[in-house]
């Protein structure tokens, strides 16, 4: 078990968190939730022990061993991989270093010999033996060769380090795991896996992470934090985000009486523990959900952003007709053979093992890039809409939102683009920032409110939550969802491609994949499985 008592930390006069007090209990998994700024890596860091409160104390059960996800993908750059991964289980790695130190000594005396046997009675109790090929092991489910094992972590690619950093921290079955945001850099395989590992982890996992689709499928319980509170909900983040604003409907409907809001709620969560039932990772834990007290449910006080999406006409018959398009060789090829049209009514999500694949074929889509060879004819009714996954071009200049977004607008009037702005949450003096100075979030938000004054009947979206809390990336979600127009885009979000998408187009370098089907579909369709297999062959995951 772990606990906070009394947990206060303020940084001057902002007050981050006030008199917390809370438990976690081992066989849960707490998704920590909260707005941006609010705090939740900074909880992580006190739990950790990296930061100090100003006031309470955390507490671990004697004996119980805590992983950190580390944060700095430098730290371990002249060790092994492999000695990078056993040095995430500290007691044992001194033990391993201990008794090499011992052995190799020229004078090896009987005192050595003693404690040496101590050491090599407790490196048994802790399954040393098994350590390296447990660790060879998890290296290799996340996507690391054996042939990068040996190679120093200075050697390998950005990507490649996360995926160490967090075998490190799966490493040796820790009593408490924290992890902030796991899931960055990871390919939606790799996801997946870690899903089905935490769902089955028998200990504390506490994680902060904007992958609603990963913290629905690992998550027992939300920690909430808002106003310098932080409160735990039973249930995943879709039921805290459902019941949450059922909370606030009830609420906010006087005439409802309260025997009426009763029966609604507990309606409700007979509903949501059924389909958790049918879920790929319905594991007995998630049963809580069928003795959860109502009383839990309470209304959020989160802000969303007001995302609709508009087609100033509807497209035609003729939208987009790709062939044979290719761009790349060799060993940079990045996709080839690819064709394909899309219709009336299409909301495709295209997928690749390479990320840089797909933002060059969005770039290539919107006209930014040629590509090495094939067509691309777009019909005479489309008018588009992008959201690039770089933006700074459209940042450069130091002018208020206000200009900002004006200069896209065919209405000048300040109090329509106001509105505009306000749908995104800025308002009154917020609206006078300088947009070269706003952070990653605040400038996907612009582009969003951009997007929706074009009012375009195709909207394409490359990684569109990169930057953007929970409550966008729900907005967002909703709002195309909602969409009348077409949409091709490109995300690691599961729940937004799995909400969104009617159609699935995954590129490689040797051809394509094309389905109409969802992408949970997709992802257990044993077709599409051994097709992917044909296409990529040996080619190492890049992320």
């Amino acid at each position: 078990m772990l606990s906070v008592s009394n947990v206060s930390l303020r940084f001057g006069k902002r007050v981050l968190f006030e008199e917390v007090n809370l438990k976690f209990t081992s066989g849960n998994c707490y998704g920590i939730i909260g707005a941006n700024g609010a705090g939740k890596s900074t909880f992580v860091k006190i739990l950790s022990g990296e930061i100090e409160p100003n006031t309470g104390s955390i507490d671990m059960e004697p004996g119980k061993r805590m992983a950190v996800l580390n944060q700095n993908h430098f730290a371990f750059d002249e060790f092994p991989v492999l000695q990078t991964v056993l040095r995430g289980h500290h007691k044992l790695w001194a033990i391993m270093e201990e008794k090499d130190a011992l052995y190799a000594k020229p004078d090896f005396s009987d005192e050595d010999g003693i404690r040496a046997s101590e050491l090599e009675g407790e490196f048994a109790e802790m399954d040393g033996w098994n350590a390296e090929s447990d660790a060879a092991t998890l290296l290799s489910n996340l996507g690391i060769e054996e042939e990068f094992h040996e190679k120093l972590m200075k050697d390998l690619s950005g990507n490649q380090k996360v995926r160490v950093l967090l075998a490190q921290a799966l490493f040796g079955n820790p009593d408490v795991l924290l992890m902030d945001e796991p899931t960055n850099d990871l390919d939606v395989e790799t996801i997946r896996w870690l899903e089905d590992f935490l769902a089955n982890f028998e200990n504390t996992v506490l994680v902060v992470s904007h992958d609603r689709h990963f913290l629905d499928n690992v998550c027992t319980h939300v920690c909430d934090i808002d106003f310098a509170r932080i409160k735990i909900f039973s249930g995943n983040y879709t039921f805290w985000y459902q019941s949450s604003q059922l909370a606030l409907r009830q609420r906010s409907d006087q005439n409802k009486k309260a025997e009426e809001k009763k029966k609604e709620l507990q309606e409700f969560i007979a509903r949501f523990s059924a389909n958790v039932a049918k879920s790929r990772q319905a594991t007995a834990r998630k049963k809580m959900l069928e003795k959860l007290n109502i009383e839990e449910i309470q209304p959020s006080n989160r802000r969303y952003p007001g995302i609709i999406f508009k087609q100033e006409r509807e497209v035609g018959d003729q939208i987009l007709t790709v062939e044979s398009l290719a761009h790349g060789s060799g060993a940079e090829k990045l996709f080839s053979n690819v064709n394909f049209t899309v219709n009336k009514g299409d909301k495709i999500a295209f997928l690749s093992r390479n990320t840089m694949a797909l933002n060059t074929l969005f770039k290539i889509l919107w006209g930014e890039t040629q590509p090495d060879s094939g067509e691309i004819n777009w019909g005479v009714t489309v008018k588009m809409g992008y959201l690039p996954n770089d933006n700074s071009e459209f940042f450069k200049h130091p002018i208020n939102l206000v200009d900002w977004l004006r200069q896209y607008s065919a209405e000048k009037d300040e109090t329509f683009i106001r509105g505009f702005l306000g749908r995104m949450l800025f308002s009154g003096e917020e609206t006078q920032k300088m947009c070269n100075v706003l952070s990653g979030g605040e400038k996907v938000r612009c582009m969003l409110s951009k997007m929706m004054i074009e009012n375009p009947n195709v909207g394409i979206f490359d990684e569109p939550t990169n930057h953007l809390d929970l409550e966008s990336i729900q907005a967002l979600n909703n709002g195309l969802a909602d969409y009348a127009g077409i949409v091709l885009f490109h995300s690691h979000d599961q729940e937004f491609i799995n909400t969104i998408a009617n159609r699935i187009i995954e590129i490689t370098p040797n051809g394509m994949i094309d389905k109409y089907m969802t992408y949970e579909e997709y992802a257990e369709d044993k077709n599409v499985q051994e097709r992917r297999s044909e296409l990529y062959g040996s080619l190492k995951v890049q992320g």
